[in-house]
């Protein structure tokens, strides 16, 4: 059996990184330059694997509507990092009046 993701709001946000957490967006390149939350480091979800020793110990998963993210999420909590996931991902996000950068 898999332990469940944490989930954050776009609220929560603000407090994780100021606790030092890094964003991690998995969105693809295309999704990725249409809009993003700045701030955010890109790596796209299919190139998880093959960057993990890019990614920090502590991050915020983000993608558009929250799927993708909640898998990525699941695959670095189970290589050992702290993770959790945006839910709703930038569609929530930039819904809620929060910013997003081009």
């Amino acid at each position: 059996m898999v332990d469940p993701i944490p989930t954050i709001t776009p609220d929560d946000v603000y407090r994780h990184r100021t606790e030092g957490w890094t964003l991690l967006d998995v969105r693809t390149d295309e999704e990725w330059s249409q809009g993003r939350i700045d701030g955010s480091v890109h790596i796209p979800m299919d190139q998880v694997v093959a960057r993990l020793d890019e990614i920090p110990e502590r991050v915020v998963c983000i993608c558009a509507v929250g799927g993708r993210s909640e898998r990525v999420a699941q695959y670095l909590a189970q290589q050992g990092h702290e993770a959790v996931n945006l839910v709703g991902g930038v569609q929530r996000w930039a819904a809620e009046g929060k910013p997003v950068v081009a």
